[in-house]
């Protein structure tokens, strides 16, 4: 399905990029290879048994809000003790794997090491774990790198997946109404109550956005969720410009979040 963007300015330049046929042509003369191996698959995205079996996909049961998995058995949608303590302001969340040993490797090849290679299969799995949200949104929204990140990393791994999330979906890919207005230091380390802090009004709509923000439905999109701060903050820079419904997908999520309380 051809990628709807909501900037035309982001179409035109999204044209230049190698199309379906210019990739064919490569895998033709380099086979493709399974991610982080050497074993080889029948196309490009695919992964080598021996990695889907290292894979943790979170299923149900799970926390209706937040997407946390439970150890245990529930009946109908439940609420996990983080999201019953302080309710997130986004609605709901889903990620498609554990962040464990094996998808870590995954997501830092492909956050850091710049390979995409895997890129088609990680779209499937998120596009599966989105489930409804995915069709009911209206924008796919990545959560923004603040420019002088984005220079030096070259690239937005969260829009790289929104793009291809579009590409599944009715939705219209929007990688640019949201925007981080100021530098935050890393989350690594920090306190839940740190996190917040830390992206606390880090994140605005830009005022050309502001029009079609009003009355929409957002789906954010994230590489890894661990206590949901970023992904709360967008939220609330979206809501404010008007979006009546802001959900996140995220690739991979931290499977037993912080004290909530921290």
């Amino acid at each position: 399905m051809p990628v709807r963007y909501a900037d035309k300015a982001w179409g035109k330049r999204a044209a230049l990029l190698p199309g379906a046929a210019a990739r064919a042509a490569l895998d033709a003369l380099l086979p493709p290879l399974s991610p982080l191996s050497t074993e080889p698959v029948s196309r490009a995205g695919d992964v080598s048994a021996t990695l889907w079996g290292a894979l943790d996909f979170i299923e149900a049961p799970f926390c209706d809000t937040c997407g946390t998995p439970f150890s245990f058995e529930v009946e109908g949608a439940a609420v996990c003790g983080a999201c019953a303590a302080r309710p997130p302001r986004y609605g709901k969340a889903r990620s498609a794997l554990a962040y464990d040993d094996a998808s870590r490797k995954l997501v830092l090849a492909f956050k850091h090491g710049g390979r995409r290679d895997a890129l088609p299969a990680f779209a499937d799995w998120m596009a599966r774990a989105a489930g409804p949200l995915l069709e009911e949104a209206d924008y796919i929204a990545p959560v923004p790198l603040h420019y002088s990140r984005l220079i030096r990393r070259r690239f937005n791994q969260s829009g790289v997946l929104a793009r291809a999330l579009a590409a599944r979906s009715g939705a219209v890919f929007d990688p640019d109404s949201l925007y981080r207005r100021r530098r935050t230091q890393t989350q690594a380390g920090k306190t839940r109550r740190g996190r917040r802090r830390n992206v606390a009004g880090a994140f605005a709509v830009r005022q050309s956005a502001a029009d079609r923000m009003r009355g929409a439905r957002v789906l954010l999109i994230d590489d890894v969720l661990t206590t949901g701060a970023t992904l709360e903050a967008c939220a609330r820079a979206l809501r404010q410009a008007g979006a009546v419904e802001v959900n996140a997908v995220t690739l991979a999520r931290v499977a037993k979040p912080l004290d909530p309380l921290a």
